[in-house]
C-alpha cells in the first residue's frame, strides 16, 4: 500500500456520500483545485462509518471542501496518523481544516 492516498476523487455531495456503506476507514476532503483541506477517520464511534462522516462534512463542508476520497481500513487510527504525517512531511503543516489536531503528537515519517 502506498504512504499516500492515490485514488480519484469523488465530488462532495450527498447523494455521493449517501451511496457509501458504513465501513471504518480514512477519508480526504480536497477543494476545487484538488489541495487536501482535511485528513479524517470514519472511527468505531462513528455513526454509519465512511457514509455518516462524509454526509456530514457535505452538510457542512470544512474549508471549502468539494471533493473526496475514502480508503477503507479497519486500522484507521494507524492509517489517519501515516496520512496526516505524510501530508505534514510534504507541506511543513497540516491541512487547514485539521485544527483538532497537535503536530507535535505526529510520528515523523519519511516516504519514499
Amino acid at each position: 500500500m502506498a504512504v499516500r492516498m492515490t485514488k480519484g476523487w469523488k465530488p462532495l455531495t450527498l447523494e455521493a456520500a449517501a451511496r457509501l456503506a458504513g465501513n471504518l476507514g480514512v477519508y480526504q476532503l480536497a477543494n476545487a483545485a484538488g489541495e487536501i483541506v482535511y485528513i479524517g477517520a470514519a472511527t468505531g464511534q462513528s455513526l454509519f462509518g465512511l457514509r455518516g462522516e462524509l454526509m456530514a462534512k457535505a452538510k457542512a463542508p470544512p474549508a471549502e471542501a468539494s471533493q473526496f476520497r475514502i480508503e477503507i481500513n479497519t486500522a484507521y487510527r494507524t492509517r489517519h496518523g501515516e496520512l496526516l504525517a505524510a501530508y505534514m512531511h510534504d507541506h511543513g503543516r497540516l491541512p487547514v481544516a485539521n485544527t483538532d489536531i497537535d503536530p507535535a503528537r505526529l510520528g515523523r515519517i519519511s516516504p519514499g
